[in-house]
């Protein structure tokens, strides 16, 4: 193989590895832990709840307000959603200081 073909297999590496690192990048969510796992010493409270505009109501389904998303160096604003009525109460997201420490509980459905 003469040099130029050598240099030229290289650089086709280096592009195909590039590109499936970009690739890749793309696919990671923006934050590697659930928010549910936060709770640390050293976290600020959240700032309060934003005021949001809700939509007209939808038969099956229930409002899930907007939250306060740690991001792992500041809070990010989860706009609500819409979701499909599960037949149960809904919980919201919050965040609640246990002691001096600052939790994130993720929303669920309520068991009856």
């Amino acid at each position: 193989m003469s040099p130029r073909q050598s240099n030229i297999l290289i650089l086709l590496q280096i592009l195909l590895t590039t590109l499936c690192l970009f690739v890749a990048a793309l696919l990671i969510p923006e934050s590697g832990y659930s928010a549910a796992e936060i709770a640390s010493d050293s976290l600020p409270p959240p700032p309060p709840p934003r005021a949001e505009h809700v939509p007209p109501p939808r038969y099956g389904y229930v409002w899930a307000p907007g939250h306060w998303e740690w991001n792992g160096g500041a809070y990010r604003w989860a706009s609500g959603t819409w979701m499909e009525q599960g037949g149960t109460p809904r919980i919201p997201d919050e965040w609640q200081q246990m002691d001096a420490r600052w939790h994130y509980l993720l929303r669920h459905w309520e068991r009856q």
